[in-house]
């Protein structure tokens, strides 16, 4: 069964890069301005972070911000499209490395994509203002997760490799609903994990289920993304490669790093991105307001 995952990954892999490359080459002449070393090194950074656990799309969404490589309407397609090949390369490894049960790794990876599909046609519709309310809602969310992990509020962790029964169905709809909010912008790793642990598997396996569900559900959102063009072609392209290479590098040549200290910054990351999304939907809605008073 393992070996039938590896073989839809690769698939999917070789898919997503032809619908890209041919995208990007379409629109070539006429693409966003992006610079190529700030946007590789967000993909570098990002997904350096994402193999150790500690995900991207946070990371990734506040380098964008800063940086100004990415409009706020543009971002959780980019960040779905962007990602999905790294994301794609740290699932073979890490699927590889740390035994799981299948029948529990198919069932929450199959969930995932199917809740990114359906997911995907709604956010990719979003107007920018709508983008901002619910990514900053979904990045407190992310925080909240990580917060409540941290501080030892959600329990939980074993030594279990795979779930059964009525617990194996609740797993499979949160992984469904987390599929879903993955399409905005809001990373799967920290619910999933805290998930993971909540229901008394081992730490371990959180790495390969999380890792591939979002293999799964990234390349159906992101062919969702294309086809509607909402997200940004050159970022995306660099960010594939230069992800791609960070994924190998943390995956075999990291083996520690502070990551106590390193969770509790990407947490402020959060927490600082969401709140600055909020305050420009907030700002954007009282401008909106005050347009319909003076008409």
């Amino acid at each position: 069964m393992i070996t039938s995952v590896w073989i839809v990954l690769i698939f999917l892999a070789g898919l997503t890069s032809f619908l890209l490359i041919r995208d990007f080459r379409k629109h070539k002449s006429n693409l966003e301005d992006n610079s190529w070393f700030q946007t590789g090194a967000i993909g570098f950074i990002g997904n350096f972070f994402d193999t150790l656990g500690i995900g991207s799309f946070a990371i990734e969404t506040a380098m964008f911000k800063f940086l100004k490589q990415c409009e706020d309407r543009l971002i959780p397609g980019t960040l779905n499209v962007a990602n999905a090949i790294p994301t794609m390369v740290q699932a073979i490894i890490f699927i590889q490395i740390i035994e799981v049960d299948p029948l529990t790794l198919i069932l929450m990876i199959a969930a995932s994509g199917l809740g990114a599909l359906l997911g995907a046609d709604v956010v990719a519709k979003l107007s920018e203002q709508k983008i901002r309310f619910t990514m900053g809602i979904a990045l407190f969310i992310a925080a909240g997760f990580m917060v409540a992990t941290k501080m030892q509020w959600i329990q939980g962790g074993g030594e279990a490799i795979g779930l059964e029964g009525g617990t194996l169905a609740l797993a499979v709809g949160i992984n469904f609903i987390l599929g879903a909010l993955m399409t905005a912008g809001i990373g799967l790793y920290a619910p999933c994990m805290a998930l993971v642990f909540a229901l008394g598997m081992s730490p371990a396996v959180a790495f390969p289920i999380m890792m591939g569900s979002c293999a799964f559900l990234m390349p159906m959102a992101a062919m969702k993304f294309i086809k509607a063009g909402a997200y940004n072609k050159r970022a995306s392209f660099i960010i594939s490669i230069t992800g791609a290479i960070a994924v190998l590098i943390a995956a075999f040549l990291v083996k520690s790093l502070p990551m106590d200290a390193l969770r509790w910054v990407v947490i402020v990351v959060i927490i600082y991105t969401a709140t600055i999304m909020l305050m420009a939907a907030i700002r954007t809605t009282r401008q909106k307001d005050a347009r319909n008073k003076v008409i």
